[in-house]
């Protein structure tokens, strides 16, 4: 009898709250590897492996990927997939993007008061949809090809959660400096379920316009992604050399997607198009209203502190005066210090966004490892090679496109960045086609890779950050609202690839 509600209780405590069924998915993973494992080979179950791991993050919402993700990858090192020593490698060699979760994001949490101020008087502002898309996606896309693209979509969530957590108080019957949980709909009431529900889809709007934005920006500049970068440094491209390089290609496709962004919204099609309910409109203006009439001297100049501090942040990610992790760590001490913000429980609630999906990345790694070690792309580079000229040039675009879709942008440009670099050493290819793989390399691994969460780490972290499940932003609709996009995008883009360089 004991035995029985021992086992009873282990079973309830396993993975939570998740559903029953999504449970068992789990435990049907984790016994089926090792014996795929030993029956058809490392290299096929090391690609169900990778499929396992994109199940666990398209179900962020049944369960916290890191939980079922981290037990995947565990196993796959006890069973020999990857090593340890693997993993530590991949986590040392992205060290700066840890850096720039856990102090970065840290940093714009306390300038969520001015943040918010002022896209409320832009959201306010701007009555036309179309335009505050557009605003938002452009604006995304500018500060993403200087700062980088998890930055502004920490920005952007920062926005959205203040947004959302306004609106969410008054439809639950309260007022706005009472304490509340935005996560709970149990208060809200019947007259504002209608609107609620609107106002998330209108969220997801803004909020994928602007991820999408990142991604246009990011492409274009060394800063912009984490690769980019990596590949400068090979081709021993500096700013404005890499930026003219990328332009034939990046160019067309930011014009392709601002362009998709108006059509999206006019059209309403694909989940775009939701307007801001005039409820909502007129909470968010009484809530600024009453916040501007209230606003003591002292709150003043916590707005005006964050706003310097925001300015000195642009003007160091900008000149890459230091890492942003380092320049993300700057921002916390000033804003606190300057702020008032001295208490440890104070400081402690600006790591909870970031330090969970930090864990998640590192078994990102882990499955990176797997896949590095068990040759899983190996035999796409292999056959693209067998091509020539264009041909081998466009074949890197969408095999690099394809393969960030499914694991992730900055390895797989890292791994075919390498590869080719060594086989120019060889002198199999000229110096000539050594840029244009370079460049089919970068735009391949920036462009298609919009289409799934887990193409890019600035997508990853808007899935599985507190805002996602606020907004119902799961996996599925994020590719389904990212479908356009990639389809326009990856078409101008290969076809400025083929005409234009």
């Amino acid at each position: 009898m004991t035995t029985h509600t021992m086992a009873e209780a282990l079973r309830k405590n396993f993975l939570g709250q998740s559903p029953a069924w999504y449970k068992m998915t789990i435990i049907g993973f984790l016994i089926s590897n090792p014996i795929l494992y030993l029956t058809v080979g490392p290299f096929i179950a090391g690609w169900i492996l990778v499929l396992e791991f994109i199940f666990t993050l398209a179900m962020a919402l049944k369960c916290y990927p890191l939980q079922p993700g981290g037990l995947l990858a565990v196993e796959a090192i006890v069973i020999g997939m990857a090593s340890p020593e693997s993993v530590l490698h991949h986590t040392e060699d992205n060290f700066p993007v840890i850096l720039l979760l856990m102090f970065m994001v840290a940093g714009i949490y306390f300038l969520r008061e001015m943040l918010l101020y002022s896209f409320t008087k832009i959201l306010l502002g701007v009555r036309s949809k179309v335009l505050l898309s557009f605003l938002f996606s452009f604006t995304a896309a500018f500060l993403s090809a200087f700062l980088d693209a998890l930055t502004v979509t920490a920005v952007v969530i920062t926005v959205a959660a203040g947004f959302y957590g306004v609106y969410h108080k008054v439809a639950s019957g309260k007022h706005f400096d009472h304490s509340h949980d935005a996560g709970s709909d149990s208060e809200v009431t019947d007259l504002h379920r209608d609107d609620l529900e609107q106002f998330r889809s209108f969220l997801r709007n803004l909020m994928m316009h602007a991820a999408v934005g990142t991604a246009l920006g990011g492409v274009t500049t060394i800063v912009g992604e984490p690769q980019n970068l990596l590949i400068a440094k090979i081709m021993d491209w500096e700013f404005v050399p890499f930026f003219l390089k990328m332009a034939p290609i990046s160019m067309p496709v930011l014009a392709v997607g601002l362009t998709t962004c108006i059509l999206l919204e006019v059209f309403k099609v694909f989940g775009y198009g939701t307007q801001l309910s005039p409820k909502v409109r007129d909470v968010l203006q009484e809530y600024d209203n009453e916040m501007t009439e209230k606003r003591s001297k002292q709150e003043r100049m916590v707005i005006a502190v964050q706003g310097v501090v925001a300015l000195v942040l642009v003007v160091a990610l900008g000149n890459h005066l230091a890492e942003p992790g380092i320049i993300g760590l700057l921002v916390i001490v000033l804003a606190t210090a300057f702020n008032g913000v001295t208490e440890e429980h104070r400081l402690g609630h600006a790591f909870e966004e970031a330090l969970p999906f930090t864990a998640l990345l590192v078994v990102f790694f882990a499955i990176v490892a797997v896949i590095e070690h068990q040759g899983l792309f190996s035999p796409v580079i292999d056959w693209v090679m067998t091509y020539e000229g264009k041909t081998q040039t466009a074949l890197f675009f969408a095999a690099n496109g394809l393969l960030s879709m499914i694991s992730d942008n900055v390895f797989v440009a890292t791994v075919y960045i390498t590869e080719v670099e060594k086989i120019f050493e060889s002198g199999a290819i000229t110096r000539e086609q050594f840029e244009a793989l370079a460049v089919a390399i970068n735009t391949g691994t920036n462009i298609p890779s919009v289409a799934t969460p887990n193409g890019q780490a600035a997508f990853l972290f808007l899935l599985t950050s507190a805002v996602a499940p606020l907004i119902r932003l799961s996996y599925g609709r994020m590719v389904y609202m990212a479908l356009p996009y990639t389809i326009t995008m990856s078409i101008a883009g290969m076809l400025a690839l083929w005409y234009l360089t």
